[in-house]
């Protein structure tokens, strides 16, 4: 039972971060889009700006929501949202090649691409918060 248990935690965890994600998804394409279209900023660094404020409202709702994280103090608050912010800029950087990858080798449509790189991101960014950012006993 202790098994079934730990994988139902897992599997509510997985489906609360998507809903997260999915927030933040919309956070990230709407600044991206804005950024790069009405802006007129590089593709890149738009996709860097649209990640960056996404990750950033992620952390809040991934640290009360999905993970129940009880971190308080101020010291240990900025070293989580400091692990939070390196998975998401590993994050990015995976995002990142992947689009440009698609882009520039596969001659994929930009938004296409930054798509099939937000779903591949997602289980990178899951694991690595649930083992790194939010590990008990950290």
């Amino acid at each position: 039972m202790l098994v079934f248990d730990i994988t139902k935690e897992l599997i509510f965890k997985f489906l609360r971060f998507g809903v997260v994600g999915v927030m933040g998804t919309a956070i990230d394409f709407g600044l991206t889009f804005v950024s790069k279209e009405v802006f007129k900023t590089s593709k890149y660094l738009a996709n860097a700006f649209g990640f960056t404020i996404a990750a950033t409202t992620n952390y809040f709702f991934n640290k009360y929501w999905t993970f129940q994280s009880t971190t308080n103090s101020m010291s240990n608050l900025a070293l989580e949202y400091g692990k939070f912010f390196i998975v998401a800029l590993i994050g990015l950087g995976l995002n990142t090649l992947i689009i440009y990858i698609l882009t520039k080798k596969r001659d994929t449509n930009f938004y296409i691409a930054k798509v099939f790189a937000t779903g591949v991101v997602l289980f990178w960014n899951f694991g690595a918060n649930l083992l790194f950012t939010f590990a008990k006993g950290h």
